[in-house]
């Protein structure tokens, strides 16, 4: 029994000691190469947002100013017009007829002049009776004229150069100038007009930013606006913001703002939607990468390199965005060293190997094999 016990001990005795040999044998962990940056302060571009809606320079709605009947449509929805060119024909059978009773009475108030004339040259009459018959012969001819020119109504031109909106009549349907549709709307697309509109706050920065005494002065100070369109492409063509509205609206507690872009290609239309980005330099900002911003809990983090080249994670505040980078308003300083990517593999006290990224080209400078070595058997130490 007892030489079972001694051999058992003996046995644990060595397990235990062939334990503390493969202990003693695991090598230490080594620091890996992570990219670094250095933060120093620089000027920053910062895009404001507002939602647009386009519209063509001239929007003209096509309205007839006299009531008949379509005739013919001598245009199509889409359809490129010139100015001067003609869009519709109405029918005025009942004009003509009308024109036809005033030129009548025209000529029967001429009849009554001339015979009047004669007999008060000769004083057989008064004048007064020849100054009515005068008088009815102008009134005559007015309502003539007045039934001729609505004549003409019935021929309708385009009044500037554009494209052809939608058709809501066809040939045959009965318009007057009180219908509560056009007959068409004529736009004139080769200048686009977006509108956009800031609420008081917004408005309030705006002002202070772009300086000047007068609105004009704060417009021409104001840089060019890009334009995003639906599928997040950015328009080719950079805009100018031109008016301001001088009031703020009370109902919805906005001002209206209106840029402008070039349309050479037609690509842009009346009705289309957009997004106005507006550009902001901020001087002095500190800016990080937003791959190196991890976020724990609803807080954004970041993680600085610290004595020993150990990092810890430290909770900044950020303030929009510049391209790629956050805007960061507390919680680093100039001279603090980041961790830029591989975030999500690190944790607080991790020792790393600094490889500092030149900005400028977003190249990573890489550590030289003494320094590798170093690092490597200062931590085998540990």
């Amino acid at each position: 029994m007892k030489k079972n016990s001694i051999f058992t001990l003996f046995i644990v005795l060595i397990l235990a000691s062939c334990g503390k040999k493969e202990e003693q044998q695991m090598p230490a962990p080594t620091a890996a190469p992570f990219p670094v940056q250095t933060i120093t302060k620089q000027d920053a571009v910062v895009y404001q947002e507002y939602t647009a809606n386009l519209e063509g320079q001239q929007n003209v709605e096509i309205r007839p100013k006299v009531t008949g009947f379509i005739q013919k449509i001598y245009v199509d929805e889409g359809q490129v017009v010139r100015k001067g060119q003609l869009l519709f024909k109405l029918e005025t059978q009942t004009l003509n007829q009308d024109a036809s009773a005033a030129k009548a009475m025209v000529q029967a108030a001429q009849v009554e002049v001339d015979r009047l004339k004669p007999l008060v040259d000769r004083k057989i009459i008064s004048n007064v009776q020849l100054e009515t018959a005068k008088a009815k012969l102008a009134q005559a001819k007015s309502a003539y004229g007045s039934i001729a020119s609505n004549i003409g109504f019935g021929t309708i031109v385009s009044p500037v150069n554009g494209v052809i909106g939608s058709l809501p009549f066809r040939e045959g349907s009965l318009v007057n100038s009180t219908s509560e549709m056009p007959l068409t709307t004529v736009s004139d697309t080769k200048m686009i007009r977006a509108y956009f509109s800031m609420n008081e706050k917004q408005l309030l920065f705006f002002n202070k930013t772009f300086k000047g005494a007068t609105t004009a002065e704060k417009l021409k100070s104001v840089p060019e606006v890009s334009l995003l369109l639906v599928d997040n492409s950015e328009y080719d063509q950079k805009g100018k913001v031109v008016t301001m509205n001088g009031l703020v609206n009370p109902t919805t507690g906005t001002t209206q703002f209106r840029a402008e872009f070039k349309n050479p290609e037609g690509l842009l239309r009346s009705g289309n939607s957009g997004i106005i980005r507006l550009p902001i330099i901020q001087k002095d900002v500190v800016v990080v990468p937003q791959n190196a911003v991890f976020e724990v809990q609803g807080k954004q983090m970041i993680f600085v390199v610290g004595q020993g080249n150990k990092v810890q994670s430290k909770i900044i505040t950020t303030n929009g965005t510049s391209d790629l980078n956050f805007i960061v308003t507390d919680g680093l300083s100039e001279g603090d060293v980041i961790v830029v990517e591989g975030a999500s593999k690190l944790k607080n006290d991790t020792e790393i190997i600094p490889q500092q990224i030149d900005k400028t080209n977003s190249e990573t400078v890489a550590p030289t094999d003494k320094e590798i070595v170093k690092t490597n058997a200062a931590a085998a130490k540990k």
